[in-house]
């Protein structure tokens, strides 16, 4: 588990159960009593400004799960007598209630607090039953205060059931007129019933909803095996369980992770059902949606998807967005929204054509909305240390269990001291009954009856004070008989409750036979299914077959089919002529790598066939602000390549390496400020290879391949040649069977000179060395590995 954060160090300890946080101490100003320096006073503002957001207000309590107003709200309802059987009254009245008691901030922050608790589409066990405009999945708020009303929910009694038998501490209020809890004396840990969303001060906590039953046979299994483990715990617990319902698709590995760690994030999806129609048609309905996602969001999606707009500063849509604007008309017919009374969701999908795959129909959806999401997960809450914490799902139940275990001893001893008040009510009554007639006439003839009583009889000032109080009818003879049997079943109560004190065992059993009983009245099957699945994708289908990617001086890009393409005659625009061209297959990938080391990835399959001009490489990919393309090259994904730096670095890799699934491709060779890529090298893995390197200066080196360093996730390499200061690396190749140097005479004829590997020994060295002059009576400017 993670630390404490150290603002907590630095503060007094809070008090427990979540009370407002002490001030921190102030240091005075020496020769003052009242200055203070500005940054020790900002300083110490600022940390008690901190525990306040995290401690009163973001939150949640490990013990009952409810963050200080959400306390507030069910107790100050429980005060007003609105049980789950009373009649509803004006929200507004809550609100005013809490805000005069116990809550002094603005009502709409109780309001809003109380809204959350009352809806079922937000918490898996609503504690508030609302009536009225209680908002709605869609995003649509809740009617104002003065037009709805509230009681509590038959289930929020686990919560305040025990709130007056001696289970929790109170405490003053704001202004102490009142008092009011530090806790509820929750029987079910509802921090992970309900789960709780908040963002603090440095921190944040995302907690999923659960099970009622799975918490409650996990709780169980805690209490009666503090040893158990996150794994131990997770045969009852499967996993969240949302109130919306939808599928977990992650791995149980994941879930688990996310449970041990205290931290993670869960891929989830929608659910859904096939409707058969008449002559063969289907529709998809979704039924099932994941948390956060409402039926408005996804249909927003599908619009956004079918009829996209240009991105700002650009005058159309781009390749991608056409593509999948008729990816989806292609195949998706309409899309309804037929929600209800009836149904809370109810998406209708029907497809263009009735043939259609349903499971490529569906992955096409999930694939591109949000009906196939991630939730995350970020268990920190207030512990029983009165620190905020990230916990574990067993650290979670283990804290749980031993508040429990606390409370229902503390409401046992509670209830032994008014068993022994009322005992000793009771034998004082029973004395009165067995000598009716004394009493009587000390009564009648004493001047103090009272002190009389006490002196005659042993009596305690109390038992006297209730005989001299009596009515005469208790004096029957009925009632003595009363006063016996309740005295012995009081006694035997007494004896019970000692014992339970007295044995932590049977204390245990008495938690877990408690738990077991909520657990069957309030219980109720899961509603979200656990069931890996792999995520969406869509894949389309693309038919492998030879192609030529050419790509222009000025970065137009096109495809043409088949190999030995005659160049000659491939017309460019206007001032525009061949860069390069690459014979790959149509599966492959083109990569463009930019001035500053990125390698942006597109599918060969995408690119425009070679009948025009083709279109702007540019226009298939982001590029970064600033960034210009300086290398292309396309290939299968095997293909080696060799990159290189002008300041002697460099390194080798695949093709396959370089690939990105964003546009915005990913970062893949490190380049200094003012350096420069040389042109990447395709080759081919053969034995005995050789790399040559060509200075600048005109210097070369050659040495075994298998020197170099390969980088899957780039880099900057290591050092090719080692270079003096004003030189720069000029050219590199991989030569199997022989180099060819391309040099320029005095008159710029190009003239060839061809080194084989016999003929290459002087040259023949290791890797960052500096080489030797390259043959030819000028400076050699250019390499080819043959």
């Amino acid at each position: 588990m993670n630390d404490t954060p150290d603002l907590f160090d630095a503060l007094p300890d809070a008090p427990a159960g979540g009370g407002e946080p002490p001030a921190p101490p102030v240091t005075p100003l020496l020769g003052s009593d009242d200055a203070l320096p500005l940054d020790l006073y900002a300083e110490r503002a600022y940390l008690a400004y901190a525990m306040s957001v995290v401690k009163s207000r973001a939150l949640p309590q490990v013990e009952d799960g409810l963050k200080p107003v959400q306390r507030r709200i069910l107790f100050s309802m429980n005060e007003m007598r609105l049980a789950p059987g009373s009649k509803h009254v004006k929200s507004a009245r809550v609100v005013g209630d809490v805000i005069g008691k116990y809550h002094p901030h603005g009502d709409s922050s109780v309001y809003d607090a109380m809204v959350r608790v009352a809806q079922d589409f937000s918490l898996r066990y609503p504690l508030v039953d609302g009536q009225g405009n209680f908002g709605s999945r869609d995003g649509d708020s809740a009617a104002a205060m003065r037009y709805t009303e509230c009681r509590l929910t038959p289930i929020a009694e686990l919560l305040l059931s025990e709130i007056d038998r001696g289970t929790v501490d109170f405490r003053p209020n704001y202004d102490g007129a009142f008092e009011e809890p530090q806790l509820l004396p929750a029987r079910l840990p509802f921090v992970l019933l309900n789960g709780a969303s908040g963002i603090a001060v440095g921190m944040a906590t995302e907690i999923p909803s659960h099970n009622l039953r799975e918490v409650a046979d996990a709780a169980i299994h805690a209490i009666e095996r503090p040893e158990a483990t996150v794994a131990n715990l997770m045969t009852h617990i499967k996993g969240p369980d949302f109130p919306g319902g939808g599928q977990i698709i992650s791995p149980a590995a994941d879930i688990r992770a996310a449970y041990e760690t205290g931290r993670g994030s869960l891929k989830l999806r929608a659910r859904w059902v096939i409707e058969d129609l008449a002559r063969g048609q289907w529709q998809l309905v979704v039924n099932e949606l994941p948390p956060g996602v409402s039926a408005q969001k996804v249909l927003f999606e599908i619009e956004t998807l079918t009829n996209p707009q240009p991105k700002t500063g650009k005058k159309s849509i781009d390749p991608d967005q056409a593509q999948l604007k008729a990816l989806m008309l292609g195949a998706l017919d309409r899309v309804r929204d037929e929600s209800g009374k009836d149904a809370p969701v109810r998406l209708v999908f029907e497809p263009k054509s009735r043939n259609q795959d349903v499971a490529e129909f569906a992955n096409l959806l999930l694939s591109h909305t949000s009906l196939e999401t991630s939730a995350s997960i970020n268990l920190v809450m207030i512990g029983l240390d009165g620190r905020p914490a990230q916990k574990s799902l067993a650290d979670i139940l283990h804290e749980w269990g031993r508040f429990r275990i606390g409370t229902v001893r503390r409401r046992t001893a509670h209830r032994l001291g008014q068993v022994n008040d009322r005992i000793h009510i009771l034998e004082g009554r029973h004395i009165v009954f067995l000598n009716i007639d004394e009493v009587i006439r000390i009564i009648r003839e004493s001047d103090d009856p009272k002190v009389a009583l006490i002196a005659r009889f042993d009596l305690s000032d109390r038992q006297a004070e209730d005989i001299l109080e009596i009515r005469l009818r208790q004096l029957a003879r009925l009632e003595g008989i009363k006063i016996e049997r309740e005295l012995a079943e009081l006694r035997g109560e007494k004896t019970e409750l000692e014992a339970l004190l007295g044995d932590e065992g049977k204390l245990r059993r008495l938690v877990v036979k408690e738990i077991k009983a909520d657990a069957a009245k309030f219980g109720d099957a899961r509603r979200t299914l656990v069931e890996e699945a792999a995520r969406a994708g869509v894949t389309q289908t693309v038919v492998d077959e030879p192609v030529t990617v050419i790509v222009s001086e000025k970065g137009w890009v096109r495809c043409r089919s088949g190999h030995g393409v005659d160049l000659a005659n491939v017309a460019f625009k206007d001032g525009d002529r061949l860069g390069s061209a690459f014979e790959c297959r149509s599966v492959d990938s083109l990569i463009a790598i930019t001035d500053g080391g990125r390698a942006l990835t597109v599918a060969v399959s995408t690119l425009p066939d070679g009948r025009g001009n083709g279109a702007p490489l540019a226009s298939f990919v982001e590029l970064p602000s600033g960034a210009k393309i300086a290398h292309v090259l396309a290939g299968p994904a095997d293909k080696r390549v060799l990159l290189a730096s002008v300041d002697g670095y460099g390194f080798l890799c695949k093709l396959g390496d370089m690939t990105a699934t964003k546009r915005a491709g990913k970062q893949f060779v490190s380049v200094d400020a003012g350096g420069k890529l040389l042109a990447p090298v395709l080759f081919d893995g053969a034995d005995n290879q050789h790399l040559a390197a060509l200075s600048s200066s005109g210097k070369l080196l050659v040495f075994p391949l298998d020197q170099m360093k390969e980088l899957s996730g780039g880099g900057r390499g290591v050092i090719i040649m080692a270079l003096d200061e004003g030189d720069t690396l000029a050219a590199t190749c991989v030569a199997t069977n022989g180099l060819t140097l391309l040099a320029a005479t005095r008159g710029g004829k190009a003239v060839e000179f061809a080194v084989s590997p016999k003929d290459w020994e002087p040259w023949l060295g290791k890797r960052a060395k500096k080489g030797k002059p390259a043959p030819g009576r000028s400076q050699s400017n250019g390499l080819r590995g043959d």
